[in-house]
C-alpha cells in the first residue's frame, strides 16, 4: 500500500524542523533588576519631542544602532516591510516643513474656539531644529503577494512597521537622543519630495537629535491638550464591556 502523502498544512513534528535548528535555543530567563528598571525607565521616560533638540549631528555609529534596533523590530511573516530614509540636508528638510506647515494650517481650522487658539499654540513638529529626519516606510509588495500571517489582514505590514518606530524610540530614550513623530502632511507631497514609489507607505517622519532635557510627562498633557487615560478603564477581561466616552 502506498505511503499517504502528508497534507502541505500538517504540522510540523520534530523530524521536520530544519537540521541544527535547534542549536539556536538560548535561555530565556528574566533579566536582573537593574536591567529591567532600565526597560521600563526607557519605555517610561521616551517622549514626544518638538522643541529641545540640540543642532550637534549625531555620530553615523549612533544613528546606526538606532536603525539596528529599529531593524530589530518583530515583522509578520518575517516580511521586514520597512525601509529608512535619512534626511540630513537643510533645503530637503526645509521642503518637508512647508509640506507640514500646509497640512497644519488646514489642520487647524478644523478646531473651533478655544481649542484652535490651544492648537496654535503647540509646537507640533521639530523639522527644522533637528539634525536628523528619518522617513520610515513600508513596502507593501515586500515578501511577494502571499505573506505568512498577512493573509487575512494586510495592514499588518504597517503594524510591524509601527514596531521599528518603537524600537528605534526606545533605543534613542536610551542614548540620550530626542525623537519626535511628525504625522501632519499630506503624504503624496513627502512622497514628492523623497521619490518614494506609489505602493509604498510613509509611516512616520521622525525628527532626531541630541536633547538636554524632556519633559516630566507627555507635552501634550503638561499643556494641558489631553491626560493620560486610567488603565483601569481600558482593559476589559475575556470581552468587551461597556465603558465611558473617553
Amino acid at each position: 500500500m502506498p505511503a499517504l502523502e502528508k497534507p502541505a498544512h500538517a504540522a510540523l513534528s520534530t523530524a521536520d524542523v530544519p537540521p541544527g535548528a535547534s542549536d539556536h535555543l538560548v535561555a530565556a530567563g528574566a533579566f536582573s533588576k537593574a536591567e529591567r528598571d532600565a526597560v521600563y525607565r526607557a519605555i517610561e521616560t521616551r517622549r514626544d519631542v518638538r522643541d529641545q533638540f540640540r543642532s550637534d549631528p549625531l555620530p553615523d555609529d549612533l544613528v546606526r544602532r538606532l536603525l539596528e534596533a529599529a531593524h530589530s523590530a518583530p515583522s509578520v511573516g518575517f516580511m521586514q516591510p520597512w525601509n529608512f530614509i535619512l534626511v540630513r540636508q537643510p533645503q530637503m528638510r526645509e521642503r518637508a516643513w512647508q509640506a507640514f506647515h500646509q497640512a497644519n494650517e488646514e489642520a487647524c481650522a478644523m478646531f473651533e474656539g478655544d481649542r484652535r487658539a490651544q492648537y496654535q499654540r503647540l509646537k507640533l513638529e521639530g523639522i527644522r531644529k533637528a539634525p536628523l529626519s528619518i522617513c520610515i516606510t513600508c513596502d507593501t509588495k515586500r515578501g511577494g503577494p502571499v505573506v505568512l500571517g498577512r493573509t487575512h489582514n494586510p495592514d499588518t505590514d504597517v503594524y510591524s512597521t509601527v514596531c521599528a518606530v518603537q524600537n528605534l524610540w526606545l533605543a534613542a530614550r536610551a542614548e540620550g537622543v530626542g525623537v519626535g513623530w511628525v504625522s501632519i502632511f499630506h503624504e503624496n507631497a513627502i512622497k514628492t519630495i523623497l521619490g518614494i514609489p506609489e505602493h509604498v507607505k510613509i509611516v512616520a517622519w521622525l525628527c532626531v537629535g541630541y536633547v538636554d532635557e524632556l519633559y516630566d510627562m507627555p507635552e501634550l498633557a503638561v499643556k494641558g491638550w489631553r491626560d493620560r487615560l486610567p488603565l483601569d478603564k481600558l482593559v476589559f477581561e475575556e470581552g468587551w464591556q461597556d465603558c465611558e466616552d473617553m
